[in-house]
C-alpha cells in the first residue's frame, strides 16, 4: 500500500508538506523528530489528509499532481 498524504505545520498553519510512503505513523514520526532536514524548522506536524494506493506508479502521479500550482489549490479548496 502507498500513501500520499499532506501534513499542515502546527507552528505556521499555512504551511504544508505533500509526501509519499508506505508507513504513515513512522513518516510522520520522522517529521516530527526532524528527521527530515526540510520540515524540522516548522514541526510539530499534523497529518490532514492520507490518501491509499495499491499501484505505486499512481501513488507518485498524484503526489506530483498535490506538488504542482493546480494541485496545491485542490489541496487548500478542499483539504
Amino acid at each position: 500500500m502507498f500513501i500520499v498524504y499532506v501534513l499542515q505545520s502546527e507552528k505556521d498553519a499555512e504551511r504544508f508538506y505533500v509526501g509519499l510512503c508506505t508507513d504513515l505513523e513512522e513518516r510522520l514520526s520522522n517529521h516530527n523528530t526532524g528527521g527530515t532536514p526540510y520540515t524540522a524548522e516548522l514541526r510539530p506536524w499534523k497529518v490532514i489528509v492520507s490518501i491509499h494506493f495499491e499501484n505505486r506508479q499512481k501513488a507518485e502521479a498524484f503526489e506530483r499532481y498535490l506538488k504542482s500550482g493546480s494541485g496545491r489549490e485542490f489541496c487548500r479548496r478542499h483539504f
